[in-house]
């Protein structure tokens, strides 16, 4: 899809509606298209009279040819003006529509990885449970590239929007392999979801993201290796999205403790889910 000025760029409508900015301007864009009209309507009466009934203003004409005359008139002005409004409008409505389109893709993605972002990811993720049904097995999945901050300090913030945009391009590569809802959760930590995995096949799956993950991203003459930790938790029946994630990020801080560029998992207890709750 194009970008949202790509919508608008060479586009009549696009500049015509920049100008329309005061009250003035409506005035006299109101004005400017009552005069077009009148003139398109002037115009193809007299064509169509002159056509219909002669050109001879002293000629005698029957009433009745006058009646049809006027009857085709009205027919072919009101039919002419009517497609030309109604595409015009038509254009400008399907603009709108690609422009709210764009503008809602835009406010749920991270434009950096181009993963979703954390309000696209709750969206998308509660939507999710909701059609899960009771028996399927929900995974949750945390992931943070280990120690961010101490490379963003040494190497840079451009660097750091590097790396990021590596592990978001493995992280977007691998969801779409292996049928997962992934995010840019916020900073340097990603968001996971999987319905119809059990935890087994869940943790190897995690596994495989972290070794994938694990890379080295080059900077200047070096580079830096980097690694993820990972955490999950997965559940059968009712959960809220809030209280799953929870458990995952708790996971996630174990892998941390542990040593990091490790994969943790939490089972949903009742006393886990009454502490996430």
């Amino acid at each position: 899809m194009k970008s949202l000025p790509g919508i608008f760029a060479g586009q009549q409508w696009g500049s015509m509606t920049s100008q329309v900015l005061t009250r003035r301007d409506i005035v006299r864009y109101t004005a400017g298209r009552v005069a077009i009209t009148v003139s398109l309507t002037g115009l193809v009466t007299a064509i169509t009279v002159v056509l219909h009934l002669g050109g001879d203003l002293s000629a005698t004409v029957p009433v009745g040819q006058v009646i049809l005359s006027s009857i085709l008139v009205s027919v072919i002005v009101s039919a002419s003006l009517s497609a030309a409004l109604s595409y015009r409008s038509a254009l400008v409505q399907q603009q709108l529509t690609l422009a709210r389109t764009e503008l809602a893709r835009a406010a749920r993605t991270d434009p950096l990885t181009g993963l979703l972002n954390r309000r696209g990811f709750d969206e998308a993720a509660t939507a999710i449970l909701e059609q899960a049904q009771s028996d399927h097995e929900v995974v949750a999945l945390m992931c943070d590239i280990d120690r961010f901050k101490s490379i963003n300090d040494q190497f840079g913030h451009e660097f750091g929007d590097r790396v990021l945009a590596e592990i978001g391009g493995i992280l977007r590569r691998f969801a779409e392999a292996n049928d997962l809802l992934i995010a840019r959760h916020g900073g340097e930590e990603f968001a996971a979801l999987l319905v119809g995995a059990n935890a087994e096949h869940a943790v190897c799956r995690a596994e495989a993201l972290r070794d994938l993950c694990a890379t080295a991203v080059a900077v200047d003459e070096a580079s830096v290796q980097i690694t993820v930790s990972i955490g999950l938790t997965s559940h059968v029946g009712e959960i809220d999205l809030s209280s799953i994630m929870r458990l995952a990020d708790q996971a996630l801080y174990q892998a941390k403790d542990r040593g990091r560029n490790r994969v943790v998992q939490i089972d949903v207890t009742p006393e886990t889910a009454a502490k996430a709750a």
